[in-house]
């Protein structure tokens, strides 16, 4: 089986991409399709043997739409392209909106008490029905030109046979304008009992309000940023390898498999590899999200992309170009990105039956009425009648107003929704999975405790060990630099300064000779240990224990760890009191990933996890029947970020994970995702809410119609009037979470 990632263009609404799937799975050999609309993509898995991309673009281009190949070129011109379209779209529903307050004004006021005679003579239906008749005309016609994007798909769907709401919008509303022309020109001919059979107020109304939602829709959906653009520029463009006994710098495109690559301190790992040579200490932060540098000897693994410490090694490519962890990681996301959100399947099935029953119930009712009544005008004002009630512009506006309130809310509560769908998705969440450093603590190292030998003066020992550490780039130097600097602490020059990759530093400072660093290190120097026990015990607490020895005698153990954030127990326990299952995910040791659960409340802990390993996570719960949302803020996170069913990144976090996920958190507190979460749940509610009245409003209109209870006028009116309720119930989400707030 073979895989596909095809762009599709001139899709509109769900109805259209249920129909590009029923054409890709109606082609021989296609296992399974998908169509996600907001991202324009269609992902299929077909058999090569059966069929192929030629057929498969024949097929969507037959359906009425436009494949493209996604190329890179072609992703640039559809971004731009969309940008475009957004700006004209906004352009067009100002100029439609100029227009249709007046018509609607003109319209309405000479049948609302106290407005019966607030138009000026020459217009007003009593004295000059001719002239309010062609002012109504004349305003419409520019509204009809505003909204000829309707017209164009609408007919086209329906020359396809397979009607979309944009159909649904062209055939009403040409159908009232036309028909109310036929009126103009009745009562150019002295019957001005016909004023009452002007419905271009109807017509022109349905395109503004329309426009207006579809606006919404686009500011309401989420933009794909240049991730990945960001993840390959990681790994460096160069790499220096072994050939012929010399040493040679050659494009890391050139890298082949079992080439001996030198890396030199300081240097990004430009291929996957296996130390031969050497040993090293390398942040792999843009990897695994974590911050502690790992320590590497011959035989340990390095990745393309992360950052290579103080030491300089020889290693074996072992993995080179989409071969690497790093190219991997790429390709996951862009996988990610193709599919479709879970929540479209509701939007595709009320758009396959709702717009064909309205169509079939208005000519239904013309039949009847024509062959029972046998009064064409009648049957003609009936079908008008059925399309323009049941025309769904309370349903188009139903999801994104609701949408736009919900993301306002959510921006000053410090939560930035990305799309329509992560609200609504992430409104179904039973399952968190937690990333650890930068997310459940600081993701900043600091010095916790510093416990001397006896006889030595802990601050003496603090102003040693930073002037031993002030001329290194580890990020455990930095630490014991910042509690100095907290305590004013003036910090000397060292002497001699010589760095000892994985194991610590050795110098000279005032005449006092310093090594720090790990256990091995004190070992190897001869130096007694009697603070190994509280070393142990400050392991297992989950902190990173430093030793100082002074002239060959140990001073001072000084534990280093990566803060928990101070709201994290508390929203944990808000999570919890949810009914929401979590899982803390981290590629740092069990140890230390046991003993920050254990302080904030996981029960739940998946530790030394890789960055594929992570999305494999979210697979298995989501496989388990969970609706998963992926808390975490570092490239590593970017492929579980996007295969959760909504990805939430900390706004302190990487690019990459911001670009890859549904919902920032500003703030990058976790009470930020309690937050998120209750609102996305108050939001799915108002949702299923507008939606039914929007549903239902156009069945009982229907209903009080063909009963003769209902004229088209009063119809219209009730039928706004849902508009205004669907929007009253939408704003009620700007009062969540106020006395919080």
């Amino acid at each position: 089986m073979k895989r596909l990632e095809l762009g599709v263009g001139g899709m509109s609404c769900a109805a259209c991409s249920a129909r590009v799937e029923r054409a890709l799975k109606g082609v021989g050999g296609v296992e399974s399709a998908s169509v996600n609309l907001a991202a324009e993509r269609a992902n299929i898995v077909y058999d090569e043997k059966a069929t192929g991309e030629a057929a498969l673009k024949k097929a969507v281009k037959d359906a009425g739409y436009n494949p493209f190949d996604l190329t890179e070129r072609a992703k640039a011109e559809m971004a731009a392209k969309k940008a475009n379209e957004k700006r004209d779209m906004r352009r067009r529903l100002i100029f439609a909106a100029v227009f249709g307050i007046p018509l609607f004004y003109i319209a309405m006021a000479p049948m609302i008490k106290g407005l019966e005679h607030a138009l000026p003579r020459f217009i007003d239906p009593e004295y000059n029905t001719l002239n309010y008749a062609l002012a109504e005309l004349i305003l419409v016609i520019p509204i009809l030109i505003a909204g000829r994007r309707f017209y164009r798909s609408g007919f086209k769907a329906l020359w396809l046979k397979s009607p979309n709401m944009d159909s649904l919008i062209a055939v009403s509303t040409l159908a009232a304008t036309l028909y109310s022309i036929y009126g103009v020109i009745k009562i150019a001919n002295g019957d001005m009992h016909a004023m009452h059979s002007l419905y271009f107020e109807s017509a022109g109304m349905i395109i503004v309000l329309i426009q207006f939602g579809k606006y919404l829709e686009t500011l309401s959906k989420g933009r794909t940023g240049d991730a990945i653009k960001k993840l390959m520029s990681l790994a460096p463009d160069t790499a220096r390898v072994m050939r012929n006994g010399a040493e040679v710098e050659l494009s890391a495109k050139d890298v082949m498999m079992g080439d001996t690559v030198v890396l030199k301190p300081g240097e990004r790992v430009s291929v996957d590899g296996t130390i031969v040579s050497g040993r090293t200490s390398v942040n792999e932060a843009m990897l695994t999200g974590e911050s502690m540098p790992v320590d590497k000897e011959i035989g340990d693994k390095v990745y393309a992309g992360t950052i290579n410490g103080e030491g300089a090694v020889l290693f074996t490519a072992t993995g080179v170009g989409a071969d690497t962890a790093l190219g991997r990681i790429v390709h996951m996301v862009e996988e990610a990105q193709g599919s479709k959100a879970p929540i479209a399947r509701m939007a595709d099935a009320v758009a396959a039956y709702f717009v064909p029953a309205v169509g079939g119930v208005a000519i239904l009712a013309f039949i009847l009425w024509l062959v029972f009544a046998r009064d064409f005008a009648l049957a003609v004002r009936v079908f008008i009648s059925v399309l323009v009630i049941a025309c769904p512009c309370a349903l188009g506006l139903a999801t994104p107003t609701a949408i736009m309130v919900a993301a306002g809310r959510g921006a000053e509560l410090g939560i930035l929704v990305k799309s329509g769908e992560a609200l609504e998705t992430a409104g179904k969440v039973n399952a968190v999975m937690l990333d650890k450093t930068g997310t459940v603590t600081t993701g900043s190292p600091v010095v916790t405790d510093i416990i001397t030998a006896p006889g030595a003066d802990e601050t003496a020992a603090l102003t040693l060990a930073a002037a031993a550490e002030k001329q290194s780039e580890h990020p455990l130097a930095k630490a014991i630099l910042a509690a100095a600097e907290q305590r004013s602490i003036t910090v000397p020059d060292a002497e001699g300064f010589k760095a000892s990759a994985g194991h610590g530093v050795d110098c000279t400072v005032n005449g006092t000779h310093i090594v720090m660093g790990s256990t091995r290190l004190m070992r190897e120097q001869g130096i007694a240990n009697p603070l190994e026990e509280k070393a142990a015990a400050l392991s297992a607490d989950g902190k990173t224990p430093i030793y100082m020895a002074a002239d060959g005698k140990l001073t001072a153990l000084f534990a280093v760890a990566d803060a928990i954030k101070p709201d994290a127990a508390e929203a944990i326990r808000l999570l919890k009191e949810m009914n929401v299952k979590l899982v803390m995910l981290t590629g740092d040791n069990s140890l230390t990933a046991k003993a920050v659960a254990a302080k904030v409340g996981i029960d739940e802990v998946r530790s030394e996890v890789l960055p594929g390993d992570k999305a494999g996570e979210v697979a298995r719960l989501q496989n388990m029947g969970y609706t998963v949302a992926m808390v975490g803020d570092g490239v590593n996170d970017a492929p579980a970020l996007v295969k959760a069913d909504t990805g939430i990144a900390m706004g302190s976090g990487t690019d990459v994970a911001i670009d890859n996920s549904d919902v920032v958190l500003i703030k990058s507190d976790l009470k930020s995702l309690v937050r998120s979460l209750k609102l996305s749940k108050k939001t799915v509610r108002t949702l299923y809410e507008n939606i039914a009245i929007a549903v239902g409003t156009v069945v009982l209109l229907l209903i009080g119609l063909f009963a003769g209870y209902i004229h088209m006028s009063i119809g219209m009116l009730i039928h706004e009037a849902s508009i205004l309720v669907v929007i009253l119930n939408a704003m009620r989400l700007l009062i969540h979470n106020k006395k919080e707030n």
